[in-house]
């Protein structure tokens, strides 16, 4: 019987030999990893050519297979010896170890096989190692034997405490909880080998903490060990727990980690009043919604649990005050509903009840969760001002009422036990324009002015009521209401602007009018429409009354022809229903048109038919081209009558001026005689831009918009307006020197109807002025013709 090889067992340190028999085919070493079977020895020699079996005794042999973790001594740890049956103990055979730690860790003797450990190792570090195995010849280093697997594992020791990764821990349970509660978990975990020994096995206690919580050894579940802990005497607990291995034995390891525990509230204690009785004193002025006072009731509770809600339960001021809880701090506000009155009430009790809002059912045996507490209000006397017996006073009075008419009284008195004398006035800022008075002492309102009710309806004005002390005053409203008399004539509701065609017929409305009044009679306005006396026996028009408050113009005949009358008036009298009546006479305009088929008015000027009725259209033309050259004829010879007055030659050296020079000026010197330059005043039509010059193209628009200004107005101020636009451009003018200067215009008004005679203001006129022949003067007169005749060109010739 042979050693073959390893079988691989789940104990450490138990070896399972696997014998090999003669009859086996061959017999190979087995690792005790899960690699492949190396190849199968067969029998070699002359028993294989005659189909006998012999068995070659070829194996490895080994003691050890683990090493013990965390060696201390001094010299390598032995682990274990390769052996083979090949080796005689001669020294040809050598053996090589490989594989993870090979001659780092692990090392092995040659000659022996012995196997030994040279570093400490540390099983929690690597459990196992996994080495290759080999013997050689000596002196071919050739294998004799198939290289093999095997594994080293590292036996643990107790060497590691159990530990609380998830630590510390924080925990919260309700405050009254039961005996037993669970309040939280705590795990701890050990590195040693859970399947060897008791290393990794762990057992719970309590260091601190009792006798107020307990843990569970196996589980390390804590619990509530005393029933009905209260948070409002104590809220937080600190527990250190403990987990020992060796389950629990002398030597094991141990570890610890704290458990903070908080008890969260539960609504287990009522309101409380720190006081049966409270007294406050507040003035009787005290305005309507104040705060009267605040109490507060005390509950040991936190959150929701602490909310209470406040009301009264009894007492005599269940009408006057109110209270109502402040949802910041949980007071209970009391506000005033009504005014107080010293003299009617002077102190009013009030019983008050705080009851918790949210009640737990399961704590209803210890005790109703609710508290009262009286209190007491005392009024103080005050100085108050007088007080009107309505503090809206309506009135009536007819706008027909005379001056000094008594309208109405109003009525003050002072509300203290002193009942001191009243004095009335009239808020004049209610009261602008002093339309009525009162009586200081009596409060009687009278009129002080006559009343419009078309201007104003309504007067709202105010009243005071002063006692001795000035500062105490008392305010009152008066509403007037001005009453309507019919005193107002009705007219026209619109202004009617009446066409009638040509073509109308007789019997034909033309017009329906209506009317308004600014009076309002209480039964609504009635009008009677009828012509005026003088108009009634017109012989175009005629009126009737639709009885509705309008009337209907109708035409008495036709034929009606703008070039016989374009323009009727007719007179119509409009009379109200008022008691007295009142009436007047309006005018309505009524004008003849030319009318389309429709009877849309076309045209309603009478001019167009000033002519002969049996002039064409052509003919009228003719005799309108005919006006309009005439118009051109007469304008072209006051052009020309104009250029003849005026020499045509301006040198450009020659620059002639009018000026009046004050030499005793303090002035600006040569600048000052810019202010005097008198060639823009000999042309009305040009004055109006003091920068023109007559070597420079004028400006066309601007002096054909001034001439159209001052032709337009009257004689009579022509001159005014002149004097005005030059004292207006001196003020403006940013060139003009900043003293006193005196200037002098050369104006005749517009009377003449040559007008100017300057060659250049005749260019704004329609002629055929030629200035070509300029040219021909010589080179002096070529800028005087560019000048000219561009000019011209401009004026669109």
């Amino acid at each position: 019987m042979t050693l073959c090889g390893p079988k691989a067992s789940g104990v450490v340190g138990l070896l399972f030999l696997h014998l090999c028999y003669p009859w086996d085919t061959g017999c190979v070493a087995l690792s005790p990893s899960s690699g492949p079977l190396p190849r199968p020895l067969r029998l070699q020699g002359p028993g294989a050519a005659t189909g006998f079996l012999r068995r070659l005794k070829r194996s490895w042999v080994w003691n050890q297979f683990f090493v013990l973790e965390e060696y201390t001594g001094n010299d390598p740890l032995y682990v274990g010896k390769l052996h083979s049956d090949v080796d005689k103990g001669d020294g040809n055979v050598k053996y090589v170890l490989s594989g993870e730690g090979a001659t780092s860790i692990f090392i092995i003797d040659e000659s022996t096989g012995d196997i030994h450990a040279t570093k400490r190792l540390d099983r929690e570090e690597q459990a196992y190692y996994t080495l290759r195995a080999q013997a050689l010849d000596r002196e071919t280093n050739r294998p004799v034997e198939p290289e093999s697997e095997f594994i080293v594992k590292v036996q643990d020791i107790n060497d590691n405490e159990p530990k609380f990764l998830d630590g510390p821990y924080t925990a919260s349970v309700p405050e009254m909880s039961p005996l037993g509660t669970s309040v939280i978990q705590v795990v701890a975990t050990d590195a040693d080998d859970p399947t060897y020994g008791n290393s990794a096995r762990v057992v719970y206690s309590i260091l601190q903490g009792q006798p107020y919580f307990s843990v569970e050894p196996k589980t390390g579940v804590i619990r509530t060990a005393l029933p009905n802990m209260d948070r409002e005497t104590r809220d937080e607990y600190v527990l250190v727990i403990q987990a020992k291995d060796m389950v629990g034995q002398m030597g094991g390891l141990s570890g610890t980690t704290s458990v903070t525990i908080m008890l969260t509230d539960v609504n287990d204690n009522p309101p409380r009043f720190s006081h049966k009785f409270y007294q406050y004193t507040v003035p009787e002025s005290l305005h309507v919604e104040s705060v009267v006072a605040k109490i507060k009731a005390v509950d040991a509770d936190l959150g929701p649990n602490a909310e209470m809600d406040f009301r009264i339960v009894d007492g005599d001021g269940l009408g006057t005050f109110r209270i109502s809880t402040d949802q910041g701090t949980q007071e209970g506000v009391i506000t005033l509903q009504k005014p107080l009155n010293f003299e009617e009430r002077a102190i009013y009790s009030l019983r008050i009840e705080a009851t918790n809002r949210n009640i737990d059912p399961q704590f209803l045996t210890l005790g109703p969760f609710s508290d009262t507490t009286m209190v007491k209000v005392a009024v103080e006397d005050v100085d108050e001002p007088p007080v009107f017996a309505l503090h809206l006073s309506e009135m009536t009075v007819s706008e027909a009422a005379a001056v000094g008419t008594i309208i109405g009284t109003v009525t003050a008195h002072d509300p203290d036990s002193a009942n001191s004398a009243i004095r009335y006035s009239i808020d004049r800022n209610t009261d602008l324009e002093r339309y009525f008075n009162i009586d200081a002492t009596t409060g009687t309102i009278s009129t002080a002015k006559l009343l419009d009710r078309e201007v104003n309806a309504i007067h709202n004005i105010s009243i005071f009521a002063m006692e001795n002390d000035p500062s105490q005053i008392g305010k009152g409203i008066a509403l007037v209401t001005v009453t309507d008399v019919n005193d107002n004539a009705p007219v026209f509701a619109i202004e009617y602007e009446t066409f009638l065609c040509e073509s109308a017929r007789p019997g034909q409305v033309i017009q329906t009018v209506s009317a308004v009044d600014k009076d309002e009679p209480l039964h609504g306005h009635h009008f009677f429409f009828d012509l005026t006396a003088q108009a009634v026996d017109n012989h175009n028009f005629t009126l009737r009354d639709n009885k509705d408050n309008t009337a209907s113009i109708l035409t008495k005949r036709g034929g009606f022809r703008r070039q016989e009358q374009s323009l009727y008036r007719l007179p119509i009298l409009i009379v109200d229903s008022g008691s007295p009546s009142l009436s007047s006479t309006n005018t309505l305009s009524i004008r003849v048109c030319r009318c389309d088929p429709d009877g849309v008015a076309q045209s309603c000027s009478a001019e167009a038919y000033m002519l002969p009725a049996g002039l064409s259209t052509g003919a009228l033309l003719a005799i309108l081209a005919c006006i309009f050259t005439l118009l051109v004829l007469v304008l072209l010879i006051v052009t020309m009558q104009r250029r003849r007055k005026e020499p045509l030659i301006l040198e450009e050296e020659r620059d002639v001026r009018e000026n009046i020079v004050r030499y005793d000026d303090e002035g600006g010197g040569e600048e000052d005689t810019e202010a005097f330059d008198m060639v823009a005043l000999r042309n009305l039509n040009v004055v109006q831009d003091p920068m023109v010059r007559r070597d420079v193209t004028p400006d066309l628009p601007s002096l054909f918009v001034s001439r159209l200004a001052y032709k337009t107005l009257p004689d009579n101020i022509i001159f005014r307006e002149f004097i005005w636009d030059r004292l207006k451009e001196a003020d403006v003018d940013p060139s003009a020197p900043p003293y006193d200067s005196l200037q002098t215009y050369a104006f005749e008004g517009s009377g003449s109807l040559a007008e100017s005679l300057s060659s250049l203001d005749s260019l704004s006129t329609d002629s055929d002025q030629n200035f070509d022949y300029l040219s021909d003067w010589g080179p002096q007169f070529r800028k005087l013709a560019d000048l000219y005749g561009q000019f011209y060109q401009f004026n669109g010739h």
